[in-house]
């Protein structure tokens, strides 16, 4: 068995472009700033390793640190530093061991199974969805730091997606009732995805990657030209946050 291969695929292609991209930054451009406050495109590579280590030990069953709930930011922390006493391609090397560390008991659970997770357990497919999300986002910094445009892909959909299915969960922590949002958003290739009851009068509508941004934080809701049929629906535009 194995997670939907689409995005266990998507998920390592994803990497992989990252990865091939970094080949081409000279290492004195490694301490470009990112958009990240005190972050350098070193620390960016450095906290994906980090996490992908990170994430792997939890997915094999070993218990999440301390620092993870009581000290999070301890926990980021650490992963910086421990990039900074290396070179830039020996941080490469730490991600692509805690990626393959990840991707290999992946790959052999069902899209459903249930796998330990720092806050209990989750379906397989999240954590793949969350290791691309993280891929993707902090690859987009990356990009920005030495001044080039990132072209999105297909695989954006399933960052699309995990931002609507996180909807409910963010409205929860904000104390606020969750009403059905659907979601359709267009893009690359023209693509059409669709997520949520069609029917909801509550409906956003426009870009795709706009949308994906929009989760993580890459842009603002007042920076989108998505489109709200209500002004409950204008309202998840703020809520929308997959971290």
């Amino acid at each position: 068995m194995v997670v939907v291969r689409t995005i266990l695929s998507d998920l390592v292609a994803e990497q992989q472009s990252l990865d091939q991209y970094l080949q081409k930054i000279p290492v004195r451009d490694w301490s470009t700033p990112t958009a990240v406050e005190g972050w350098d495109i070193r620390d960016t590579v450095s906290h994906l390793a980090h996490f992908e280590e990170l994430a792997a030990q939890t997915v094999l069953g070993e218990p999440p640190p301390a620092a993870y709930f009581d000290a999070f930011g301890d926990l980021v922390w650490e992963g910086i530093q421990r990039g900074r006493d290396i070179r830039p391609q020996d941080v490469i090397e730490w991600w692509r061991k805690g990626r393959a560390t990840l991707i290999e008991p992946l790959s052999e659970m069902s899209a459903s199974q249930r796998t330990p997770w720092f806050n209990g357990t989750v379906p397989a497919k999240n954590v793949a969805a969350n290791r691309l999300t993280e891929t993707w986002a902090y690859g987009l910094d990356i990009y920005e730091a030495v001044g080039e445009e990132y072209e999105d892909t297909t695989r954006i959909r399933h960052i699309c997606e995990l931002g609507w299915v996180t909807l409910p969960s963010q409205y929860e922590d904000h104390g606020e009732q969750y009403h059905p949002i659907r979601v359709e958003v267009i893009g690359p290739q023209y693509y059409k995805w669709v997520y949520g009851d069609e029917d909801s009068p509550h409906c956003i509508k426009g870009s795709a990657s706009e949308w994906a941004r929009l989760a993580v934080h890459r842009l603002g809701p007042s920076e989108t030209t998505l489109e709200c049929s209500t002004e409950y629906a204008e309202q998840a535009l703020e809520m929308v946050s997959i971290y």
